[in-house]
């Protein structure tokens, strides 16, 4: 279908726009409890198409049936929608006077900079995710005496002096969850109506959704439409339409924002964009994980081997958030011995197909530029997992300007004399040739983080990302929806990078700057001989995690209907995985 040619599509895509104009200030006056009632009502309308849900994305994106992959779809589909649901019914239920700021501890990182703890809070917390940690930490300017004026502030406008706006939401093709969570980011925390235009590579979830949506569809809130490039167009050009949130590459919103070709070079000159709508996005980049020397134990290389096979080999590489690049510590003598547990890590997880388009070309084009690559297959399937030795010194920065999105991964070395020179390096590193803000990853070990202890602070405020997750995975930043997710602020629609604002953040703030996750070193229970008191085992998020799939349907019913009695399979399971 082509929309320039096709009149009725055109009307349709009208009407939408129509019905969600004549609806945008009746959705921003409702109140508290109507939003609470429909938050609700999604959740029950979301478990009702889970199941069919997760079955289908797991058959679009070939993986096979029965595997334990088939968890990552629940994880990072229902699941993450339903806690969000949660999340937001939370807040709304006590944002009369800000109160849900009462119970979360905020401490003083520097003289200008505080750090607020949104996990854990509750109880669900502390048993689903022990051991984890979230703080999102605030733009200079936000103290803890002024942070309820810089938190929900949409909300202090009284209901029936809001107006509303109308926005279209460009939704993701990769991660299910990102095209809901970007919608809720719209309704719930800048009161505006909402059409979606669903990617085409993961569309077929738009009959899912519109049933997970329908409280919001009957409302005249949502309007979920289908379409490629030319729809996403005519749809930013809209003159009803006030602002727009994009999440993909940076050439689609350069293309939105500035043209094509002669055109953007013009705009560009000029600085002319050519939409004058608000334009928030989250465009990935070439993301780190920085791997710190210390004295790891035979167990400690095999579990983070896990770790880090995850962040790259997850939804098969097609994560924004995916790491890229591996840096890892140039005198460390176990290094090599990580590096060959993590090679065979990948090659032996479970395999899956490459079902986002332009992978194998993407891989190939790393390839060409990098010929001292290696193929990572175990004997009897060749599956493409590569890793590239990368070095500045070759003068060929391809591996640092350009996001792979596909199963590859750069390594690359960086001196130091010891732990402390060797991540400020690191760090220097990242920030300077490193393209894109989202995501970094740290690993090291608890004695190596103690014995930085009056330092680490000021050492992590250096890594320049929108979130930063030690001994875990930035994708904890994803899923925890409590947390702020976008780039680091700064980033402009000159230089777009990983893209301007942020979206989930369910406790609204209107300020943060970044948000650091911490994870376990040691999974439960060898962390007991260690001294540490988490009960996380193997995360259902590993790639390795040979319970995923019953895991992700266990934790998504659980955050439907939250109860003791579902905790003992739960833990069982994670115990078995």
């Amino acid at each position: 279908m082509n929309i320039a040619e096709d009149e009725q599509y055109r009307t349709g895509l009208d009407a939408a726009v129509k019905l969600l104009v004549s609806n945008r200030r009746k959705w921003a006056q409702t109140t508290v409890n109507e939003r609470i009632q429909i938050l609700n009502s999604i959740k029950d309308c979301l478990l009702g198409v889970s199941e069919d849900w997760v079955m289908t994305a797991a058959r679009k994106k070939q993986i096979p049936e029965g595997s334990p992959l088939v968890g990552e779809e629940w994880t990072s589909g229902p699941y993450s929608v339903m806690a969000a649901c949660n999340a937001f019914i939370e807040t709304l239920g006590q944002i009369d006077g800000k109160v849900f700021l009462d119970g979360l501890p905020v401490r003083q990182i520097s003289d200008s900079q505080i750090g607020v703890r949104v996990l854990p809070r509750s109880i669900w917390d502390r048993l689903l995710l022990s051991g984890i940690t979230a703080e999102v930490w605030m733009q200079e300017g936000v103290t803890k005496d002024n942070l309820a004026a810089h938190t929900a502030t949409a909300y202090d406008v009284a209901e029936a002096d809001r107006d509303g706006s109308v926005s279209l939401v460009l939704g993701a093709g990769n991660i299910a969850s990102i095209a809901p969570l970007d919608c809720f980011h719209k309704l719930f925390i800048e009161h505006s109506t909402v059409i979606l235009k669903m990617n085409p590579v993961n569309d077929y979830l738009a009959d899912f959704l519109e049933v997970a949506f329908e409280p919001l569809v009957f409302f005249g809130a949502v309007q979920i439409v289908r379409g490629g490039a030319d729809v996403g167009a005519y749809l930013c050009e809209h003159p009803d339409i006030e602002s727009i949130h994009i999440t993909g590459a940076g050439a689609s919103h350069d293309a939105i924002v500035w043209g094509t070709g002669e055109e953007a070079q013009r705009n560009r000159q000029a600085g002319t964009p050519r939409i004058s709508k608000t334009i928030t996005s989250e465009l990935g980049a070439v993301c780190p994980t920085i791997v710190v020397p210390g004295p790891w134990s035979q167990a400690d290389i095999r579990f983070q081997a896990e770790n880090v096979a995850t962040q790259k080999l997850h939804n098969s590489g097609f994560n924004c958030i995916a790491c890229q690049m591996l840096v890892m510590p140039e005198s460390w003598q176990q290094a090599e011995q990580f590096l060959d547990t993590l090679n065979q890590t990948m090659a032996d997880a479970p395999k899956r197909g490459l079902y986002y388009p332009g992978a194998s070309d993407r891989m190939d084009q790393f390839r060409k530029e990098y010929p001292e690559n290696r193929n990572l297959s175990s004997s009897d399937d060749p599956a493409d997992r590569v890793v590239v030795p990368f070095s500045r010194s070759n003068k060929n920065a391809y591996a640092e300007e350009v996001e792979v999105f596909a199963p590859l991964m750069s390594i690359t070395n960086v001196s130091g004399d010891d732990a402390e020179s060797y991540l400020r390096n690191a760090i220097t590193y990242c920030n300077e040739h490193l393209h894109g803000t989202l995501g970094a990853n740290i690993i090291i070990h608890p004695g190596t983080k103690r014995a930085l202890a009056e330092k680490w602070d000021s050492i992590v405020a250096e890594l320049k990302y929108g979130c930063i997750a030690v001994n875990g995975w930035t994708a904890l930043g994803f899923l925890t929806v409590q947390t702020p997710w976008g780039a680091f602020p700064g980033h402009t629609l000159e230089d777009v990078q990983s893209g301007i604002g942020f979206v989930h953040n369910t406790y609204m703030f209107d300020r943060p700057q970044r948000t650091l996750i911490e994870a376990p070193f040691w999974p439960f229970p060898r962390n007991l001989l260690h001294g540490s008191c988490s009960l996380l085992p193997r995360p259902p998020w590993f790639v390795t995690n040979k319970k995923a799939d019953v895991l992700g349907r266990l934790l998504t019913r659980f955050q439907h209907n939250p109860g003791f009695g579902k905790i003992p399979r739960i833990f069982m399971n994670a115990l078995l995985g």
